[in-house]
């Protein structure tokens, strides 16, 4: 499919093909000590460091290593002054093993899923650090590990791995391949159930590695048209069970979606309007659900342009985070193909730019359902977008939808930058999105509709304005695309600003692919 746009030459910068990390995992139950291959990690907690009055591991499988080592395990660490403190790790060189290397790494003691992923993580740093391309990962503690704990354990190290070894550097001049290519999975159990849970962590973190580079890529590089063309490519990929529409402008038009068009209007880059739509490859549809993605490829703020210490304008390609979060559980839900099951995923992608034909603070624009907004503020524009696409969403006839949106910096000031706001009036929805992060181990809180902040949203001269008073501006936020939402339609708004982008390593995360696939899962069943 070929845009008017298809991809923006600015800069003269292409991406690199680079291949998402390609790593075979199996579940297997032999003798650590016996184990060949390039490193041997292994996660320990303080309390699994504990020793004896003769210097030896109480813990059974630290006290077998040891042995094999003459005792060297035990002398390095103490050395090393490795004590299993969450976020420590040693790789050490030693003979009388089948692994070239061992590495401790400290765990906490509580048995989440997220610390388990981070362990994974930190397991593929090691690897990384001695470029093994084998490695076998067992925790010192299995005594007392229920059997389902373990699948889910054994799925989120898998997927940590994955993750961890990712390097997105498709836009580096000189990048290396990952050595790593197969891990061995010791202790954690074996069989169907065990290889169906790795696939999945597998699948999911495909689609979160697409979220994170439509992310990370540049608005130069990804501009709507190229958005568009992403999501044309996943359906055509997934085809038994996805189909595409990309709607243009006139299109658009004919559906009157005004406070979208307004958005796009200044740009050189025209808007493409994305609808995929998730069918199961057989037997009948329970129930139908709407994933609906903010699509700025790149907001400058309009008129109301983003200045001075803080505005983050060098960071507004992450404002498409929503969108990049949707098209990845597309990906994932593509390969996975759950049943009784119909997802819509929605994307207004556009920019928000400046131009001669730009929307102005103060003109009125009118959204798809009939109502009109006065814009009191162009930098207020993913709003704007979503009230559209969430008219749309609900024409489609589905029962509950989800938007993430990475909507007000309020939502950051109030939860910091690795919390996710929910705001939704159904508890039942809340319940299942909230289940639904719990195991994907993302982190959400529950906001209040604080429906009496609707005052600040009046207008004198429109049905509403785009923005409230500084307060509370995240809820106002939500309680502006409640507007537009069927009552009839159980619906949850997630401002995910905070927890888009890793500042520290300076990268996407790809938040909410997992948690959102996780929720159309149990939808399913």
């Amino acid at each position: 499919m070929a845009y008017s746009v298809a991809r923006a030459t600015l800069g003269l910068t292409e991406p690199k093909k680079i291949d998402p990390p390609k790593i075979s995992f199996a579940a297997k139950e032999i003798d650590l000590v016996e184990w060949k291959g390039d490193l041997l990690a292994v996660g320990v907690t303080e309390r699994d460091m504990a020793k004896d009055e003769n210097s030896k591991f109480k813990n059974l499988i630290l006290q077998k290593l040891d042995s094999h080592l003459r005792g060297l395990l035990s002398e390095a660490s103490s050395e090393e002054d490795f004590t299993g403190k969450c976020g420590q790790s040693i790789v050490l060189r030693l003979p009388g093993l089948g692994s070239k290397r061992v590495s401790l790494i400290g765990l906490e003691l509580a048995a989440a899923r997220v610390i388990y992923r981070s362990f994974g993580e930190a397991v593929s740093t090691a690897a990384k650090s001695v470029q093994a391309s084998s490695v076998a990962i067992t925790l010192a503690s299995l005594e007392g590990i229920p059997a389902e704990l373990k699948l889910s354990a054994a799925s989120a190290i898998a997927t940590g791995d994955v993750l961890g070894t990712f390097d997105d550097n498709r836009f580096k001049s000189e990048s290396k391949q990952p050595a790593l290519k197969s891990v061995d999975i010791l202790g954690l159990g074996s069989g169907p159930e065990l290889e169906k849970k790795l696939k999945y962590a597998g699948d999911v973190c495909s689609g979160i590695i697409f979220g994170k580079e439509l992310v990370n890529a540049p608005a130069n590089v990804l501009t709507p048209g190229v958005l568009a063309d992403e999501a044309s490519r996943i359906a055509s990929e997934y085809s038994d069970v996805l189909s595409a529409k990309i709607l243009d402008v006139e299109q658009c038009k004919e559906l009157k979606m005004g406070s979208y068009l307004g958005v796009a209007a200044a740009s050189a880059n025209p808007p493409h309007f994305i609808h995929l739509c998730y069918k199961p490859p057989s037997g009948e549809v329970k129930t139908k659900l709407a994933l609906v993605g903010k699509g700025l490829t790149f907001d400058s703020g309009g008129y109301n342009i983003k200045t001075g210490p803080g505005c983050s304008i060098e960071f507004m390609k992450f404002d498409m985070g929503g969108s990049a979060a949707v098209l990845g559980a597309a990906k994932a839900l593509g390969q996975i193909k759950p049943a009784g099951v119909e997802v819509h995923f929605i994307v207004a992608a556009c920019e928000n730019m400046i131009s001669g034909t730009g929307m102005r603070p103060g003109d009125i624009v009118t959204a798809s359902n009939g109502k009109t907004i006065e814009v009191n503020n162009t930098d207020a524009e993913g709003r704007l977008t979503l009230a559209d696409a969430l008219v749309y969403a609900c024409n489609q006839g589905v029962n509950k939808i989800v938007d993430l949106a990475t909507l007000t910096g309020a939502c950051v000031v109030a939860l910091g930058p690795s919390i996710a706001g929910i705001f939704t009036p159904s508890d039942e929805l809340a319940n299942e999105v909230l289940g639904a992060s719990e195991a994907s181990g993302e982190k959400l809180w529950r906001m209040p509709m604080e429906e009496s902040y609707w005052e600040s949203m009046k207008s004198g001269v429109a049905d509403m304005v785009n923005t409230g008073g500084r307060q509370g501006g995240a809820i106002n936020a939500a309680l502006f695309l409640k507007q537009f939402v069927d009552e009839k339609v159980q619906w949850m708004h997630i401002d995910m600003a905070g927890p888009v982008w890793d500042d520290k390593n300076k990268t996407a995360t790809g938040f909410g692919v997992s948690t959102m696939v996780e929720w159309v899962l149990k939808s399913s069943s």
